[in-house]
């Protein structure tokens, strides 16, 4: 039986050594996952700012400019830009105050085209087209009941951009 005392002294003696271990080994887990977190960081301070730097304004897009040596096409924002300027004064204008209107914009009136103002019958015209020649195309017109548009077109083999009747432009 003594040998079964020693063995069980030892065992003990074991169990007592992790017991007494274990409250260290605690400690120092704690001490270990405690240094891993850190303790949460403080948010940086705002300063308030200016609303008016805050939010910037938009920049405006500069108005179409007329470039004499473009086609068309690359006056087309210009020549729509032009006519609809007089449309927000005039609703209702007249071939004349369109070729007018594009004269006094910088667009040469020998390379201008527009229909009558009236029809066969001396009625006023439900549209009116107008044209301008830009560097072998055209820039064609159209205003009246349904609205305004505008668009760039190639040549005709005519040499001219607008189909039909149009009206000498002597004013």
């Amino acid at each position: 039986m003594s040998g079964l005392r020693l063995r069980r002294s030892r065992e003990l003696g074991r169990s007592r050594g992790l017991r007494a271990g274990a409250p260290v080994a605690g400690v120092l887990l704690v001490l270990a996952l405690a240094a891993c977190t850190s303790a949460p960081a403080a948010e940086p301070s705002k300063k308030p700012t200016s609303s008016a730097s805050a939010s910037p304004r938009p920049t405006e897009a500069p108005d179409p400019v007329l470039l004499p040596a473009g086609d068309a096409e690359a006056n087309l924002p210009y020549f729509d830009f032009v006519n609809r300027n007089l449309l927000e004064t005039t609703p209702t204008p007249n071939g004349q105050q369109l070729i007018e209107n594009l004269v006094a914009a910088g667009f040469a009136k020998a390379d201008m085209e527009v229909t009558p103002d009236t029809t066969v019958g001396s009625e006023a015209a439900e549209t009116i087209q107008f044209s301008v020649r830009a560097n072998g195309t055209c820039l064609i017109g159209q205003t009246g009941a349904a609205g305004y548009n505008a668009i760039a077109a190639p040549l005709l083999g005519t040499g001219k951009c607008l189909v039909g009747k149009t009206r000498t432009i002597d004013f």
